[in-house]
């Protein structure tokens, strides 16, 4: 017994080593400033495209605040799932105070049955785009842009070598239930990640105009899932890069249950799988923390029952020391952010002495629930995405069914 709690705890222990590296990498990456060019510096001009589909609880902060843009020269796009979704009410109402000149509205004309939603409605409005757009900007309904969101996105494209930048999600949501603080704790995890594996997210996310003229980024759209991940490797087989811009860290203010966080994160790992080379590496982190844990618990219930009080004292230690080195890193990586979003004059203050707590406990529910969506994922055919029903055979085979 004391030969497997010595296992245990050494794997346990390259884990938690591991994690605080690279946590603490992306953390660096946070607080590095980076410098934008003045609003007189030649900018590109941008196209930025915002799909809708059901009325998101801050869709109208969104909009007023993509009106409030300082770029000076872009114009914007959106396309709405159809004339009867709610969205289109929301954006008409908002256009009528403003009656903005740069703002295009169109109704999807063809939803292909052949990807997701979101990539018919992209592929429509980039097919409409003026022959003098050099940059096309994402958005997600869920996003609120700060005022210079957009110079943070385009700036990196300066260097020739870059061909797409992108942000992330962090949540402060303003009722801390438990499914929210796991979704918090998955997507802290998540985010350095996506940072180390050079995933893209599609809710903050700028690409030249002329790579999706020279690549097969349009061709992936018409026949993917998702938009995000298909970038990378497309991007990449182009000899470009793809770069993080830590200002456009997001924050997602929405809350949610567990029974809402469980599908959006299968279809978060499903993006993964289906799309990214780097999904093998991660999986295989995420199934080889997995099986410690769940080893390293059943030995230490075992040695208890046993007696045996020097096994049980390894393995106690060992996952003492996991989950406090969780809870530090968590606690670094929420300050590096709260700098980020400070500096632009939003809140941040969310968590009090019993959200604190209540974070803690959620660790290893958060642990729980992730393992199980990995152990679902192999079966994974059928998707449902804002009440639409796709069936996904692989890749490149996604029937809209419903």
């Amino acid at each position: 017994m004391t030969i497997i709690a010595l296992s245990l705890f050494l794997v346990l222990t390259v884990l938690t080593a591991l994690q605080i590296v690279f946590g603490l990498g992306f953390c660096r990456v946070l607080v590095r400033r980076q410098p934008v060019p003045a609003t007189d510096h030649r900018w590109p001009r941008a196209s930025v495209i915002l799909c809708l589909r059901g009325a998101d609880p801050f869709l109208g902060d969104t909009l007023r605040a993509l009106l409030e843009l300082d770029y000076p020269d872009h114009e914007i796009r959106i396309v709405v799932d159809s004339a009867t979704d709610p969205s289109l009410s929301i954006v008409q109402t908002m256009l009528s105070e403003q009656h903005p000149e740069h703002v295009t509205v169109e109704v999807l004309e063809q939803r292909r049955d052949t990807c997701g939603l979101k990539c018919s409605s992209l592929l429509q409005a980039i097919s409409h785009l003026d022959t003098d757009c050099e940059v096309v900007a994402l958005l997600d309904a869920d996003t609120v842009p700060h005022r210079s969101w957009l110079r943070e996105l385009v700036a990196p494209l300066g260097d020739p070598t870059i061909a797409v930048t992108a942000g992330n999600r962090w949540y402060m949501p303003h009722d801390p239930s438990w499914g929210s603080l796991v979704r918090y704790l998955w997507n802290a995890s998540a985010v350095a990640q996506m940072y180390w594996s050079k995933f893209t997210w599609g809710g903050s996310l700028a690409i030249r105009r002329e790579v999706l003229q020279q690549s097969d980024l349009l061709d992936r759209w018409g026949r993917a899932f998702c938009e995000d991940t298909t970038i990378y490797d497309s991007v990449r087989s182009q000899g470009k890069r793809v770069a993080f811009v830590p200002t456009v860290m997001m924050i997602n203010r929405e809350s949610c249950s567990l029974a809402e966080f469980f599908p959006w994160m299968r279809r978060q790992l499903l993006n993964g799988r289906l799309y990214h080379p780097a999904w093998p590496a991660l999986a295989t982190h995420g199934a080889v923390s997995t099986l410690a844990l769940v080893a390293a618990v059943i030995a230490f219930l075992t040695a208890i029952m046993m007696a045996d009080w020097q096994s049980a004292a390894w393995l106690a230690g060992g996952l003492l020391v996991l989950q406090l080195s969780n809870l530090v890193l968590l606690a670094i990586t929420e300050s590096a952010v709260r700098r980020v979003v400070r500096s632009r004059g939003e809140p941040v203050h969310w968590i009090r002495p019993a959200t604190a707590l209540k974070i803690a406990c959620a660790i290893p529910l958060t642990q729980v629930v992730y393992a199980a969506g990995l152990l679902m994922l192999g079966t994974m055919r059928h998707v449902q995405w804002r009440g639409v029903q796709y069936h996904i055979a692989n890749p490149w085979d996604v029937k809209l069914i419903e």
